[in-house]
């Protein structure tokens, strides 16, 4: 019986709800974690019936076993919206979730490339001949220019760009478009990829294909910015999200508003862009060690 509540679930979340296959597919593997817990842990594993003491129990264990709190309250997060599931469809009386509270988790300030290494990448870097080479470079500087996520970079196609009103219309998460303004130069780039595009006898409409005629992976994305971001920067962390905080923070310690940022990133609330300004906090920090001069420095 638990085991159809939770495939109802997970069908609700991907069809009503329109969540990622990525993002149902880490519901359903928190889920069926959990489940496996209370089988070991209870007599009766029907996930109807547990209480808030299992769920701290099984905290415990993870946090025990080395779990990072940032991934506990993922997973904490995958059962709060089953729980709640539940409770609408009056399957479930009280809601287990609500006496539990989350790991505390260290604040992480998004890693982000300066400005500098980035004139480097677009100014200093040999990229291949042809069009392998133009079709990367553009790829890293549309990422740059737009802060799109990879995924929203891999569905954009020909027909997402309007060209004349210097705009890329982008599907987000939740199937929510944005429209993102871009440069002149860009344009120009973009126009000139096309050209090489055509002349290679590539015809398929996604944006930014293989020379066999395919859509990039998500995987060949990864690899392709690490790839080019390893020979400008030594940060730890080099992927396509890299360039999306670097986007955001380079706006914001230029001067850019906060709620313009959030509408680009497209994010739901202004919580998830607010921590781009800790970067310029501290940017602003520095200046002040630097060049006051009762800073103590």
């Amino acid at each position: 019986m638990a085991v159809n509540h939770l495939d109802n679930f997970i069908d609700h979340i991907s069809h009503e709800k329109k969540l990622s296959k990525h993002t149902a597919l880490s519901y359903q593997t928190d889920l069926l974690q959990f489940r496996e817990f209370v089988k070991e842990e209870l007599s009766d594993p029907d996930l109807l019936n547990i209480n808030h003491l299992i769920v701290r129990s099984w905290v415990a264990k993870l946090l025990d076993n080395g779990v990072a709190a940032r991934s506990v309250n993922r997973k904490l997060s995958s059962l709060k919206s089953f729980y709640k599931y539940l409770l609408r469809n009056d399957l479930i009386k009280t809601n287990p979730l609500q006496k539990i509270v989350a790991p505390k988790t260290p604040k992480k300030l998004p890693v982000f490339v300066d400005e500098t290494n980035m004139e480097q990448l677009f100014e200093g870097v040999e990229f291949e001949a042809g069009f392998i080479g133009m079709r990367d470079k553009l790829l890293l500087d549309i990422l740059y220019q737009t802060g799109l996520r990879r995924i929203e970079l891999i569905n954009l196609n020909e027909q997402s760009l309007d060209l004349y009103n210097l705009t890329i219309k982008v599907l987000g998460k939740r199937n929510k478009e944005r429209i993102i303004p871009i440069s002149l130069e860009l344009k120009r780039n973009l126009e000139a990829y096309f050209e090489v595009k055509k002349m290679e006898g590539l015809s398929n409409p996604s944006l930014f294909v293989s020379l066999k005629n395919k859509p990039l992976r998500e995987t060949e994305v990864y690899k392709l910015v690490t790839k080019y971001l390893s020979q400008i920067t030594t940060l730890g962390k080099k992927s396509p999200h890299v360039l999306r905080h670097t986007f955001a923070t380079h706006l914001l310690n230029n001067g850019a508003d906060i709620n313009a940022v959030k509408e680009l990133l497209g994010h739901a609330n202004l919580s998830a862009t607010q921590i781009y300004t800790h970067n310029t906090i501290e940017k602003l920090k520095k200046t002040y060690k630097q060049a006051h001069p009762r800073s103590g420095e």
